[in-house]
């Protein structure tokens, strides 16, 4: 059982749901198990909640 977790900025829920799709297949395609066994969580951060390059991303 394939659990993946994707940790990101916000997105929208379309955007999230053709990701899924995509991950899933992916994990289908590559390890040969069924759609209904790979799990995929999608983990979102506020831009204040993290930074690149020592600057918070709400500040870039």
């Amino acid at each position: 059982m394939p659990i993946v977790t994707i940790q990101q900025g916000p997105r929208t829920v379309e955007q999230k749901r053709e990701l899924v799709e995509k991950v899933t297949k992916a994990f289908v395609e590559a390890l040969e198990v069924p759609a209904e066994s790979v799990y995929v969580f999608v983990q979102e951060f506020q831009p204040e909640s993290w930074g690149v390059a020592g600057k918070l991303t709400a500040d870039r």
